[in-house]
């Protein structure tokens, strides 16, 4: 058997495989008159001393001085044109590579109008194929004997981030706006990439930006957003939110202590809910309290303020009322919340009369008050 190589193909390959060397190091002895087979996938490249000889297409070829027109004065008539010579032969996968992956390393950095700065993430698809395959083996695989497109994806993730990060910063204002704006965003994206990827020799057959993922903190805001569009005004959004966290938290009691704060809170929110659905108004007689954050009043017992749902730590049980308004007032405060009177003043010990500063001796039961 002739210890020259008298066939070159490649039959089988990954469907991830982009380039295959034969051999995969160093050059190999082919003898002139090899026959070449490329498949209709492939293209084959002839290197010789490092250097690119020729490009074939699909079919089969003798390997000839004719068609390698550049072995013809390496290879002298004393040998009749038989001898072999040695090369190498890189075998380059011209399909479409579908479904290759690009993604942010980093957040993005966007002033939003509505929500100050956020951080994004953006993350999507493409596809290419190989059109150059000189251009494309001397600029990115070397002398390696296979590459794959796990290290191809690697080298244009950050190009790729680097022109998103670019497009986002310039063309969007808010994050409400993105979802509507996938398609015109993955078209602009993909003319800024297109020739980053052509001068290496891949056509950039598809592009598109799958999602962009704000922070979980940004999403709540965006969904915060996307609630309050249900009610007519805030408030009605703030009732509904305090209820809802009321119920939810009624739901999840589960035995002992956890049962009995549910069945509470439940209670709670029975009271609650014909003061929400009538916009806060109450029938004559009912019981009030106003909630020490925000003034509103709700009824006694509430753990949660229907207002602003803030939980109600210390609000008036004992009827205590203000000596100005009449309305009630919560415990330890210094200032009716209705009327703005001071609630803790100064009073007579001995016939509980109000005082001023001043006061040496009670007015109304002449009580000594120096040495109170």
């Amino acid at each position: 058997m002739s210890e020259f190589i008298e066939i070159l193909e490649v039959t089988d390959s990954d469907e991830n495989e982009i380039v295959k060397r034969i051999p995969e190091e160093g050059s190999l002895p082919i003898k002139i008159g090899a026959q070449l087979i490329v498949r209709d996938h492939q293209r084959a490249v002839f290197y010789r001393d490092g250097k690119a000889l020729d490009v074939f297409g699909p079919g089969r070829h003798t390997v000839t001085t004719a068609n390698l027109p550049v072995l013809t004065k390496a290879l002298s008539l004393p040998f009749g044109f038989k001898s072999p010579f040695r090369a190498e032969v890189v075998f380059v996968n011209s399909k479409v590579f579908l479904n290759m992956k690009w993604g942010t390393k980093n957040p993005i950095a966007l002033k939003d109008r509505d929500l100050g700065v956020v951080n994004l993430r953006a993350f999507g698809i493409y596809s290419i194929r190989i059109i150059q395959p000189i251009v494309f083996v001397n600029n990115i695989v070397g002398a390696r004997g296979l590459y794959e497109t796990r290290p191809l994806e690697d080298f244009f993730r950050d190009l790729i981030s680097s022109r998103i990060t670019d497009l986002l910063g310039e063309s969007v204002t808010s994050v409400f706006d993105l979802p509507a704006r996938f398609d015109e965003l993955s078209r602009q994206a993909r003319e800024r990439v297109v020739e980053d990827f052509k001068q290496y020799g891949i056509e950039l057959k598809d592009f598109a930006i799958s999602s962009i993922n704000p922070p979980e903190e940004v999403q709540q805001m965006i969904d915060e957003r996307s609630g309050m569009g249900l009610f007519s005004d805030t408030k009605d959004y703030l009732q509904f939110k305090a209820a809802r966290a009321m119920g939810d938290a009624a739901v999840k009691g589960e035995g002992g202590a956890s049962e009995g704060m549910g069945l509470g809170i439940g209670a709670g929110l029975g009271f609650l809910l014909p003061g929400m659905v009538g916009n806060g108004r109450v029938a004559p007689g009912q019981e009030k309290v106003p909630c020490p954050f925000c003034g509103a009043m709700n009824e006694v017992g509430a753990k949660f303020c229907a207002s602003c749902g803030e939980k109600i730590l210390a609000v008036n049980r004992s009827g205590e009322t203000c000596a100005s308004c009449g309305q009630p007032v919560p415990l330890g405060a210094k200032f009716c919340p209705h009327c703005g009177e001071v609630i803790q003043k100064k009073k007579c010990p001995a016939c509980g009369a109000v005082l001023s500063d001043e006061n040496k001796f009670c007015p109304q039961c002449g009580h000594d008050l120096k040495g109170e």
